[in-house]
């Protein structure tokens, strides 16, 4: 917990600030801090000393200052989806920028304040008939998401979210508004950092985010029973071994209803719609479906599928890992992770890697892993009464896929203890992204997602 003295030193520097920042939206104790401090993992309790409701980057400027000049750590709130709760610290300043959500449309490129969810962008883009690459999640922050990586249905045709990050204005530790990006005068290497090395260089306030043509997507909705995990999982990897750019799966391991393990496989098509049926159709022939259907919606409902899957408030622990394909070793050891469940809140979902993020230049972005992949996310949810950041599954899951995997994992969800993923996540550009780290924020005031310790 923070120390009073340290407390009343963020007041002061916010209280004389030029504009001074609306009391009213400097929350410190009581019920409205405890609101305030919650998150969408429900076992994060981290309760902090004070936060700071930002509306303009002037506020986010003071904020920063404050945080500096009383000694209190500092983190930085947007759509709060981070399971491991760093944008809470306990008795740290909180910048939250929840009420910063404006978007703005023009030429094809989305201009995004700090705060907004990726469904407040993609709503935005449909009004224009656009559709921005993004998650899986509408409520997940945009920006938080691009700033470390961003894996999504439109991936495979339009790259990470990462890689449509054009410019962004950003709060340096020394208070300084910065342009990160190509034009004169900007600093094209923090953009280069920002694309993949995560909130760790500043305060994002503000960033211009790529749009792209398309109206409408076939997605697939395909369901198989666990017994014929084996023959479904071998069969998808050689079936995305061919798949064009603009098909891109995901394929998960949830329980029924009832409780029964099932395999469930969500493709989307963003090319031609007359190629799209041709394109889904062998995904029915992996085995001997369940369910199987295949619905033409825009990018927006399609970002909206999952909406409540993953509801706020419930008590999550996440792990990650990449694997190279779904050769037989590393079928049998994902069909032996998710056998060691103990719960049938467990879930693991495989992203797909490909197309267009495969083909960016390695050297465009701080992403450390360009050919491709897929992204192995094993999540967990608690019992009420239990402490799901330490339970043992996602643990022992990724220990289980460990020896199949690729070295590192997705900068996005590693943990705090994922100290040796974390050292490998950022590959060939670790040097050059602790170099932009060391420039611009030596103190390191800022520590969003992980980044390698420095040698």
């Amino acid at each position: 917990m923070a120390t009073p003295i340290g407390l009343d030193r963020a007041i002061a520097a916010l209280e004389k600030s030029t504009p001074a920042v609306d009391p009213h939206r400097v929350i410190t104790a009581g019920p409205e801090l405890d609101a305030a401090a919650k998150v969408w993992n429900g076992a994060v309790t981290n309760r902090p000393a004070l936060i700071v409701r930002c509306e303009t980057t002037a506020d986010v400027q003071h904020a920063v200052n404050a945080a500096r000049e009383s000694g209190l750590a500092l983190s930085v709130r947007g759509g709060g989806h981070d399971w491991a709760g760093r944008a809470i610290r306990a008795g740290g300043l909180v910048i939250d920028l929840t009420r910063m959500r404006q978007v703005s449309v023009r030429d094809n490129v989305a201009t995004v304040a700090g705060g907004a969810t990726s469904a407040d962008v993609a709503e935005a883009a449909d009004r224009h008939g656009l559709a921005v690459a993004t998650g899986t999640v509408g409520a997940v922050g945009m920006l938080g998401l691009s700033l470390g990586g961003g894996y999504g249905p439109l991936s495979g045709r339009f790259g990470l979210a990462a890689d449509n990050l054009l410019a962004a204005d950003v709060v340096l530790a020394d208070g300084r508004v910065v342009r990160a990006g190509h034009d004169d005068g900007a600093d094209p290497e923090l953009l280069w950092a920002l694309r993949g090395g995560g909130g760790n260089f500043g305060v994002v306030t503000s960033a211009d985010m790529a749009l792209h043509p398309l109206t409408e997507v076939l997605a697939g909705s395909f369901a198989y029973p666990w017994e014929q995990a084996e023959q479904v999982l071998r069969g998808y990897g050689e079936l995305l071994e061919k798949a064009s750019d603009a098909l891109t799966s995901v394929i998960a391991f949830v329980a029924d209803p009832d409780g029964n393990p099932m395999i469930t496989i969500a493709p989307t098509w963003s090319g031609s719609p007359a190629d799209g049926p041709a394109a889904l159709s062998g995904f029915a022939a992996l085995g001997s479906p369940l369910t199987a259907a295949v619905t033409s919606k825009s990018p927006l409902a399609k970002l909206r599928e999952f909406d409540g899957a993953f509801p706020d408030g419930a008590r999550y622990a996440i792990r990650t890992r990449n694997i190279a394909a779904f050769s037989p070793d590393v079928v049998s050891a994902l069909i032996e992770a998710y056998d060691a469940r103990t719960s049938p809140s467990a879930f693991v979902n495989i992203h797909h890697f490909h197309g267009a993020a495969a083909q960016i230049s390695s050297d465009s972005s701080a992403f450390g892993l360009r050919r491709d992949h897929f992204m192995v996310e094993l999540i967990e949810i608690g019992a009420p009464n239990a402490d799901p950041l330490s339970v043992s599954w996602p643990k022992k899951a990724g220990s289980i896929l460990a020896q199949h995997a690729l070295p590192g994992g997705y900068p996005n969800l590693l943990g705090p203890d994922d100290e040796h993923q974390t050292a490998d996540a950022y590959g060939p550009h670790t040097a050059r992204l602790l170099a932009v780290k060391n420039r611009l924020d030596p103190d390191n005031l800022f520590t969003a997602i992980p980044l390698p310790a420095t040698t």
